[in-house]
Protein backbone atom coordinates (compact mmCIF):
# COMPACT_ATOMS: atom_id res chain seq x y z
CA UNK A 1 0.00 0.00 0.00
CA UNK A 2 1.21 3.89 -0.80
CA UNK A 3 1.72 6.11 2.21
CA UNK A 4 -1.03 8.89 1.74
CA UNK A 5 -0.33 12.41 3.17
CA UNK A 6 -2.76 14.99 2.51
CA UNK A 7 -4.31 17.94 4.70
CA UNK A 8 -7.88 18.06 5.39
CA UNK A 9 -8.59 21.53 4.50
CA UNK A 10 -6.63 21.74 1.85
CA UNK A 11 -7.87 21.87 -2.02
CA UNK A 12 -11.60 23.08 -1.34
CA UNK A 13 -12.38 25.20 -4.13
CA UNK A 14 -13.14 29.09 -3.61
CA UNK A 15 -16.31 28.08 -5.43
CA UNK A 16 -18.87 25.80 -4.02
CA UNK A 17 -22.01 25.68 -5.91
CA UNK A 18 -22.83 22.89 -4.04
CA UNK A 19 -21.70 20.43 -1.23
CA UNK A 20 -18.07 19.10 -1.58
CA UNK A 21 -17.87 15.56 -1.36
CA UNK A 22 -14.77 13.31 -1.46
CA UNK A 23 -13.87 9.99 -0.43
CA UNK A 24 -10.75 10.07 1.50
CA UNK A 25 -10.17 5.78 1.95
CA UNK A 26 -12.60 2.75 1.18
CA UNK A 27 -12.06 -0.68 2.05
CA UNK A 28 -13.97 -3.49 2.60
CA UNK A 29 -16.98 -2.22 5.12
CA UNK A 30 -15.48 1.46 5.61
CA UNK A 31 -15.70 4.54 3.69
CA UNK A 32 -14.09 7.81 4.95
CA UNK A 33 -15.31 10.91 3.16
CA UNK A 34 -14.57 14.59 3.53
CA UNK A 35 -17.65 16.52 3.11
CA UNK A 36 -17.55 20.64 2.70
CA UNK A 37 -20.17 22.69 3.00
CA UNK A 38 -20.94 26.15 2.81
CA UNK A 39 -24.79 27.40 3.50
CA UNK A 40 -25.37 23.78 1.67
CA UNK A 41 -28.73 22.20 3.21
CA UNK A 42 -30.58 19.24 2.58
CA UNK A 43 -33.14 19.59 0.06
CA UNK A 44 -36.72 20.71 1.60
CA UNK A 45 -38.53 17.98 2.01
CA UNK A 46 -35.86 15.33 1.87
CA UNK A 47 -34.46 12.84 4.37
CA UNK A 48 -31.58 10.51 4.10
CA UNK A 49 -32.10 7.05 4.65
CA UNK A 50 -29.13 5.20 4.40
CA UNK A 51 -28.89 1.48 4.28
CA UNK A 52 -25.34 1.81 6.44
CA UNK A 53 -24.36 3.04 9.92
CA UNK A 54 -22.35 6.64 9.71
CA UNK A 55 -20.41 8.67 12.08
CA UNK A 56 -19.59 12.42 11.56
CA UNK A 57 -17.34 14.85 13.21
CA UNK A 58 -17.55 18.56 12.49
CA UNK A 59 -13.46 19.53 12.13
CA UNK A 60 -14.47 23.13 11.37
CA UNK A 61 -17.98 25.38 11.18
CA UNK A 62 -21.15 24.52 12.22
CA UNK A 63 -24.57 22.93 11.55
CA UNK A 64 -27.73 21.74 12.89
CA UNK A 65 -28.81 18.13 11.88
CA UNK A 66 -32.44 16.85 12.73
CA UNK A 67 -33.68 13.68 12.76
CA UNK A 68 -37.24 12.75 11.26
CA UNK A 69 -38.04 10.77 14.60
CA UNK A 70 -39.37 12.99 17.29
CA UNK A 71 -37.78 15.79 15.41
CA UNK A 72 -34.80 15.86 17.39
CA UNK A 73 -32.17 18.45 16.24
CA UNK A 74 -28.65 18.48 17.04
CA UNK A 75 -26.18 21.89 16.94
CA UNK A 76 -22.92 21.02 16.19
CA UNK A 77 -19.81 22.65 16.56
CA UNK A 78 -16.30 22.16 16.03
CA UNK A 79 -15.05 18.82 17.70
CA UNK A 80 -18.71 17.71 17.98
CA UNK A 81 -19.60 14.13 16.33
CA UNK A 82 -22.90 12.20 16.00
CA UNK A 83 -23.46 8.55 15.17
CA UNK A 84 -26.66 8.15 12.48
CA UNK A 85 -27.61 4.85 12.68
CA UNK A 86 -28.92 2.72 9.42
CA UNK A 87 -32.18 3.46 8.24
CA UNK A 88 -32.59 6.75 10.96
CA UNK A 89 -34.11 9.64 8.09
CA UNK A 90 -32.20 12.81 8.92
CA UNK A 91 -30.91 16.18 7.13
CA UNK A 92 -28.72 19.18 7.39
CA UNK A 93 -30.97 21.60 8.63
CA UNK A 94 -28.28 24.63 8.49
CA UNK A 95 -24.70 25.19 7.59
CA UNK A 96 -22.34 28.52 7.74
CA UNK A 97 -22.48 30.41 4.49
CA UNK A 98 -19.58 32.69 5.39
CA UNK A 99 -16.95 29.90 6.64
CA UNK A 100 -16.79 26.25 5.19
CA UNK A 101 -18.11 23.58 7.57
CA UNK A 102 -15.43 21.01 7.19
CA UNK A 103 -17.09 16.92 8.14
CA UNK A 104 -15.19 13.61 8.33
CA UNK A 105 -17.78 10.80 7.62
CA UNK A 106 -17.26 7.62 8.03
CA UNK A 107 -19.56 4.93 6.39
CA UNK A 108 -19.78 1.48 7.66
CA UNK A 109 -21.46 0.07 5.16
CA UNK A 110 -22.56 -3.53 4.67
CA UNK A 111 -22.34 -5.95 1.90
CA UNK A 112 -22.42 -3.89 -1.43
CA UNK A 113 -23.42 -0.39 -0.03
Amino acid sequence: MEPNHFNIFSDIPLQLPEELFDCILKQDNIRIERIVSRGHVTPEGYWYDQVFDEWVILLQGKAVVAYEQDQMRFTLKTGDYLFIPAHVKHRVEWTMAEIDTVWLAVHLLKGDS
